[in-house]
């Protein structure tokens, strides 16, 4: 297929075509060559992409998976700027762990919870386009990395507390130089330009190219998918004349700031020619300010001491 065959957004796929059991290889391919590990996913927990509510208009898409290792990994999409989303991934996974223990089982029965998130926003400063957080215990004074004890590694099959804490992935799509340099690189630059070039031989991406070829849809697929494209960019747009408001009203504070500090200026100069003995036609020639300004300045300086 070349490199401009139209493909149907990786958020869609998500939303809509992900419950088909035969789709489940593009996901576990993205997942293998993130997590550097065969991934196969058992099934679809549920995930906000499979709410067929109001959220269908979010400008958010995740999903939430159980693989063979009986792990959760979520899968988010996000395209609106959110200044608190690391936080909320946080909220997402504690929530997942939570809810993913049965009640009265002891600790060790906790899921080991795995957090991907795509963004098209700067989620984070930072010169990296991937990044990958773990819960880790650093000695205070020695700086060694805790280890867990011979007894919980047999128990849990980890060696360190890491390795049951949640991991978190951030992907920054649109911080992606396109300087492919390994096969994650392929999936991120499908994610931020769409297409996939015949050169790629990521897992999951010859699949793909087969499944999200949006001249392959079926009708009523494809009524959807312009549907939910139309959503997309009514968001945008609600999202680029929000930030232009805000810019002005910024840009007009600005502006007013300036003015207000130039009026201070010659208030302290129309002070200084008073108390000099100038007179108040000169001090409003000199300074512009209005007449029942510099008389109001010469009354108060009247009662000084």
């Amino acid at each position: 297929m070349s490199d401009d065959k139209k493909l149907v957004r990786f958020d869609w796929f998500v939303k809509f075509m992900l419950r088909d059991k035969s789709n489940f290889e593009i996901l576990e391919g993205f997942l293998s060559e993130l997590l550097k590990e065969d991934i196969r996913i058992i099934e679809i927990l549920d995930g906000e992409s499979n709410k067929k509510t109001k959220t269908d208009k979010f400008n958010r898409v995740d999903i939430l998976v159980r693989d063979h290792k009986d792990e959760r990994i979520i899968v988010e999409i996000q395209n609106n700027k959110e200044y608190d989303y690391l936080q909320r991934i946080l909220f997402g996974a504690a929530k997942t762990l939570t809810e993913n223990i049965d009640e009265g089982n002891p600790y060790s029965k906790i899921k080991k919870i795995i957090s991907v998130s795509v963004v098209y926003f700067e989620a984070g400063q930072g010169i990296d386009y991937i990044y990958h957080g773990q819960t880790i215990f650093t000695g205070v004074h020695k700086k060694d990395i805790l280890q867990l004890t011979d007894d919980q590694q047999e128990l849990y099959g980890k060696k360190f507390p890491q390795d049951l804490y949640p991991d978190y992935y951030l992907i920054k799509a649109e911080d992606f130089d396109e300087n492919i340099k390994d096969t994650l690189d392929e999936w991120v630059y499908f994610f931020k330009k769409g297409q996939i070039k015949e050169t790629f031989t990521a897992k999951g991406l010859v699949k793909a190219k087969k499944k999200l070829n949006v001249a392959k849809l079926t009708p009523a697929q494809r009524r959807e998918y312009e549907r939910y494209l139309d959503e997309q960019r009514s968001i945008a747009s609600h999202n680029e004349t929000v930030q232009k408001d805000l810019e002005d009203a910024k840009k007009e504070a600005k502006e007013e700031g300036k003015e207000e500090g130039k009026y201070e200026g010659r208030y302290e100069v129309a002070v200084n020619l008073l108390r000099s003995g100038s007179t108040v036609d000169f001090t409003i020639q000199i300074t512009g300010l209005p007449e029942e300004v510099v008389l109001e300045i010469k009354r108060k300086l009247k009662y000084e001491v």
